[in-house]
C-alpha cells in the first residue's frame, strides 16, 4: 500500500482507519501464527518428535538416558568373543626347521623342545554341488515299465537345491539385497548362474509353505496378554498402502493393506475377540477395539522434550516424572518384586495429576476461533493437544507402573518394522501386491525365528525341505 493511497483511507474518516488497522492486525496474527509452526517444524526432528533419525539435519538429537559411571568397553565379568584356537583344527601343516645356528651347526640336529601352533580361520572356497538321482527302470514281463519312485522335492530334471533356494531367500528377506545383486553375489560366492526369476520363484515358494506357519503365529500373538502394534507406510506399484505389525516378544506378525486405520485390523482379524492389552502409539483406529490399552511413553517424551524446549515448565516436570517412574519400575523388576507399594503409586499418581493440572492452568482450551467464517472443530496448540490425551489416557499412560508386565514404550514394534524401511530405501518400493504380501509374511517368520535365538539360515531351508514332515516349521519348543 503507497503513502497515497493511505492518505486516502485516513480522509475517509475514523472508520476507515479502523477497519484498516483490523485488517493489518488479523494479518499480522496470520503471519505469526505461520512463522510459530514453521519455527516449530524446523526445530523437530527424532528426539522431539516421530521423525526417523534420517531427517536430522540442524544438530545432533540428545537421549534421556542419564550417563553411566561404569567405563566404556567390556565390564569386569565380561567373558568376551575373542577368537580362540580350537582342539581339533580341520587341517594341520607341519613346517619343519632348517639352516644353520650362528655357530654353524645344522639346526635340524639339535634336540627337539616341541611345537609353537598358530591357527588360521577361514572360510573354504564355496560351489556348487550336484547331485544325481538315478531311479532304475525295469521292464514287467508283460511288457509294462516300471521307474524307482525318487525322493520327495526332485521332481525336475535340473533343478536348485533347499540350501540355494534358502540362500537365495536369505539374501532377499533377511539381508535385503536387491535382486540383481542377489545374482551377481551367488555367481561371484559359488559360480551359479541364477536369474533374476530364478529369486522370484524361491520368494514365492516359501510365501506358499510358510501359510500354516504363519497362522499358528498369528494365532500365537492373539493369545497373548501383551501385544504391541504400529503400522508404517510402504510404496507398492508407486501407490502409497500400510505396513501393519502386531507382535510379541516371542511372535511377530506382518500384513500389507491399502488402508492405515481400523478397517484395515478388522480385515485382517487378528484382533477379534482378543482381551489383552494392546501397546501403541495412541492412534485413534486402536481404540476402537474392545481390549486393554497401553500408550507408548517414548512418542509421550519426544513431544514432551518439544514443548520443555519452548519453555513449557509443565513439560519439563513430566520428563522428570515420567523417567524417574521408570527407573523405580526397572530398580523392581530388578529385584523380583511384582509391582509397586500402594503408598508409591499414589504418590507418583498425586505428582501426574499435579503436573497436568499446571499444564491446564497454562494452556487453556481454545474458544474462539482465530479465522471468521471457519468451520469445524476450533484447533488447539500442540500442548492443549498433548494434555489432553495425557489427562484422558491417564491409565494407560501410567500402565507401566501399575503392571510389570506392561512395556514402558512401544519400541518393540518399532524394532520389528525397522527392516521394512530398509528394505524400501535399499529397493525403491515393491513391484506388485504379491511381492509385498510374501516380505511381510516370511520376514515376520525370521522375526520370530530370530526372537526364539534359533539359526535364521536353517529355518529358511527347512521352507524347501521336503523331508520335514511338519506343516508348521516353527521349532517344536517355539509352540
Amino acid at each position: 500500500m503507497s503513502r497515497d493511497e493511505i492518505r486516502t483511507i485516513y480522509r475517509q474518516g475514523e472508520e476507515a482507519v479502523v477497519s484498516l488497522i483490523e485488517t493489518l492486525i488479523q494479518r499480522l496474527n496470520a503471519l505469526e501464527q505461520e512463522v510459530a509452526e514453521l519455527k516449530g517444524q524446523r526445530s523437530k526432528d527424532s528426539h522431539n518428535s516421530s521423525k526417523p533419525p534420517s531427517s536430522d539435519m540442524f544438530h545432533a538429537p540428545k537421549s534421556l538416558r542419564e550417563k553411566s559411571c561404569k567405563p566404556r568397553g567390556g565390564q569386569p565379568g565380561h567373558e568376551g568373543r575373542s577368537l580362540r584356537q580350537v582342539e581339533n583344527p580341520d587341517h594341520i601343516k607341519e613346517y619343519v626347521l632348517h639352516g644353520k645356528c650362528g655357530c654353524g651347526r645344522d639346526l635340524s640336529k639339535g634336540k627337539y623342545q616341541g611345537k609353537e601352533h598358530r591357527q588360521v580361520f577361514d572360510i573354504p572356497k564355496p560351489k556348487v554341488e550336484v547331485t544325481e538321482h538315478r531311479a532304475e527302470i525295469r521292464a514287467c514281463t508283460c511288457g509294462l515299465l516300471h521307474t524307482a519312485e525318487f525322493p520327495k522335492g526332485v521332481e525336475a530334471p535340473a533343478q536348485y537345491g533347499p540350501r540355494i533356494r534358502g540362500t537365495l531367500v536369505y539374501l532377499s528377506e533377511y539381508q535385503l539385497l536387491p535382486q540383481k545383486r542377489i545374482t551377481e553375489t551367488m555367481r561371484d560366492m559359488f559360480g551359479a548362474e541364477i536369474s533374476e526369476g530364478t529369486v522370484n520363484n524361491a520368494i514365492a515358494q516359501a510365501y506358499y509353505r510358510l501359510q500354516a506357519t504363519e497362522e499358528t503365529i498369528k494365532q500365537s500373538i492373539a493369545d497373548s496378554g501383551v501385544v504391541h502394534g504400529d503400522e508404517t507406510g510402504i510404496y507398492v506399484g508407486g501407490k502409497r498402502l500400510w505396513q501393519h505389525s502386531f507382535s510379541t516378544t516371542l511372535y511377530t506378525y506382518f500384513f500389507c493393506h491399502t488402508r492405515r486405520g481400523k478397517k484395515a485390523v478388522r480385515d485382517d482379524g487378528i484382533l477379534h475377540n482378543f482381551i489383552g492389552r494392546l501397546v501403541h502409539d495412541g492412534w485413534v483406529s486402536y481404540f476402537d477395539f474392545d481390549c486393554l490399552h497401553a500408550l507408548c511413553n517414548a512418542h509421550h517424551l519426544r513431544e514432551l522434550v518439544f514443548l520443555s524446549e519452548n519453555r513449557h515448565r509443565w513439560a519439563t516436570a513430566m520428563i522428570k516424572l515420567l523417567c524417574h517412574i521408570k527407573k523405580v519400575v526397572d530398580r523392581g523388576k530388578k529385584a523380583g518384586r511384582k509391582q509397586l507399594a500402594p503408598h508409591t503409586l499414589l504418590h507418583f499418581q498425586k505428582r501426574y495429576e499435579s503436573i497436568i493440572n499446571f499444564g491446564n492452568r497454562a494452556n487453556p482450551v481454545v474458544t474462539e476461533r482465530k479465522m471468521p467464517g471457519s468451520r469445524g472443530r476450533i484447533k488447539q496448540t500442540t500442548a492443549r493437544n498433548l494434555l489432553d490425551r495425557l489427562e484422558r489416557y491417564a491409565e494407560e499412560t501410567l500402565g507401566f507402573m501399575y503392571n510389570f508386565d506392561i512395556p514402558f514404550d512401544n519400541n518393540l514394534a518399532e524394532r520389528d518394522l525397522r527392516m521394512s524401511k530398509v528394505k524400501q530405501k535399499v529397493s525403491g518400493c515393491f513391484r506388485s501386491m504379491f511381492g509385498a504380501q510374501a516380505f511381510c509374511r516370511i520376514r515376520g517368520y525370521i522375526s520370530t525365528v530370530r526372537k526364539h535365538s534359533l539359526d535364521v539360515f536353517e529355518h529358511l531351508v527347512n521352507c524347501f525341505d521336503h523331508s520335514v514332515e511338519q506343516n508348521i516349521l516353527l521349532p517344536r519348543e517355539a509352540r
